[in-house]
């Protein structure tokens, strides 16, 4: 069982549902992005989502694309994100799931992403453009290594049970169509698709895409396994990026303050 699964299955004794952070390696630099990893995990993230930094990035709204611009603008790539990774394990067995863009990963190698990801303790990679019908390759070199797959409150039926038995770890589902980006309200579909997701096969869904509040943790906590939450998270941050060189420790309360908040409705 890998760390994905056993804090999955932890939470459901407990009754708890999973909070799971966005953070951008690098933003603003490696070094805090450490430091914020470990102090979500103090404040109640139970998985966390590491994005690559990328140019274009398709998915993400202007919140996250910001802050791969203020990575990409420190010269993070892949070889350091493995290496934050390594020294995030040295002080924390959390589970770390990478999120980013095939040409990252397909530039870097796909043999050695895998590798890379088995030695320094990733656990999961969530490719938004990179279609299961083409992520043959990857599926098979990657026995240990979780693939989460992406699903939309428009998903057909056929597309939910291929998605859904490709996938391991969990089901990433998109509560909107559309960017990543914090919102006022959220669809009420997403409820329909879990439950069809949940009807094929017994495995976590977290959703994501929208998330700001305890309010939307806790409404989605009554349907689904777990939150993702990225764009509020990386406002949070952006807000107090003034505080990087005068009060580093406030800037960390301020994002760990939110967190704690997003994961009180979950327990």
């Amino acid at each position: 069982m890998g760390r994905i699964e056993d804090t999955f299955t932890k939470l459901q004794q407990r009754n708890e549902k999973a909070l799971i952070p966005f953070l951008m390696a690098g933003d603003p630099n490696l070094e805090l992005t450490k430091e914020l990893v470990l102090a979500a995990e103090e404040n109640g993230a139970d998985l966390l989502e590491l994005g690559i930094p990328y140019s274009a990035p398709l998915a993400d709204g202007p919140t996250i694309q910001q802050a791969a611009q203020r990575s990409l603008a420190h010269g993070t790539n892949l070889t350091a994100i493995f290496k934050l990774v390594e020294e995030i394990r040295q002080e924390s067995e959390l589970p770390l799931i990478l999120m980013g863009y095939y040409n990252s990963i397909f530039n870097f190698g796909l043999e050695e992403f895998v590798k890379q990801c088995a030695e320094v303790g990733v656990d999961g990679v969530i490719i938004p453009d990179l279609p299961p019908e083409e992520g043959a390759e990857l599926q098979e070199l990657s026995t240990e290594l979780d693939i989460i797959l992406l699903l939309t409150s428009i998903s057909n039926q056929t597309r939910i049970e291929k998605v859904t038995n490709l996938s391991s770890g969990f089901i990433y589902a998109v509560s909107t169509p559309g960017v990543t980006g914090a919102k006022e309200e959220l669809s009420t579909e997403i409820e329909k698709t879990v439950t069809k997701i949940k009807q094929f096969k017994d495995i976590p869904v977290a959703v994501g895409f929208g998330i700001s509040s305890p309010t939307h943790a806790q409404q989605i906590g009554e349907f689904a396994d777990g939150i993702i939450v990225g764009s509020a998270i990386i406002k949070k941050l952006e807000k107090s990026l003034d505080l990087l060189e005068e009060d580093e420790e406030k800037l960390i309360a301020k994002v760990s303050d939110f967190i704690s908040s997003l994961k009180k409705p979950l327990t």
